[in-house]
C-alpha cells in the first residue's frame, strides 16, 4: 500500500527558467499540498522573493538560468538554513563539487522525489 504525505505546512520556492517546466512542476508540488512560491526565473526575482515571502520551507533552484548560475540564490537560503535542492538539464555531477551536501535532480524530474528530498529528514 502505498503512503501519500500531505505537505500542507510546506512553502517551497521554485527557481526555474523554462516556462512549462514551472508551471509543470508548480502544479505537482500543489497537488502534493506545497504552498508554491514563485515560480521565478532569474536570480535577481529569486532573492527578490525571499526578501518578501517570510518563511519558506525549502526551495527547488533550476542551476542554470539562461546562462546565470541559481549559486547567489543557494548561498542566501543555506544562510537561512532553509534547506533546498539543485535541477539540471545537464549532468548532475558538476554540482557535487561546490554543493556535495545538496541533493541534485536531473531533468525531467519527479515532484514527489524532490519533496522527499527536501523534507523527509524532518
Amino acid at each position: 500500500m502505498m503512503t501519500v504525505r500531505i505537505r500542507t505546512r510546506h512553502r517551497v520556492l521554485v527557481v526555474e527558467d523554462d516556462f512549462h517546466v514551472a508551471i509543470s512542476l508548480a502544479a505537482c508540488l500543489e497537488a502534493e499540498g506545497v504552498e508554491v512560491i514563485g515560480p521565478v526565473a532569474s536570480v535577481t526575482a529569486a532573492l527578490d522573493l525571499i526578501a518578501a515571502a517570510g518563511r519558506l520551507d525549502g526551495a527547488i533552484l533550476d542551476i542554470n538560468l539562461k546562462g546565470e548560475m541559481v549559486y547567489p540564490v543557494a548561498d542566501v537560503l543555506r544562510e537561512s538554513n532553509v534547506p533546498y535542492v539543485f535541477t539540471t538539464g545537464y549532468n548532475s555531477s558538476t554540482v557535487a563539487e561546490r554543493d556535495p551536501d545538496v541533493p541534485c535532480f536531473e531533468k525531467p524530474i519527479v515532484a514527489t522525489q524532490v519533496l522527499d528530498a527536501l523534507f523527509d529528514r524532518d
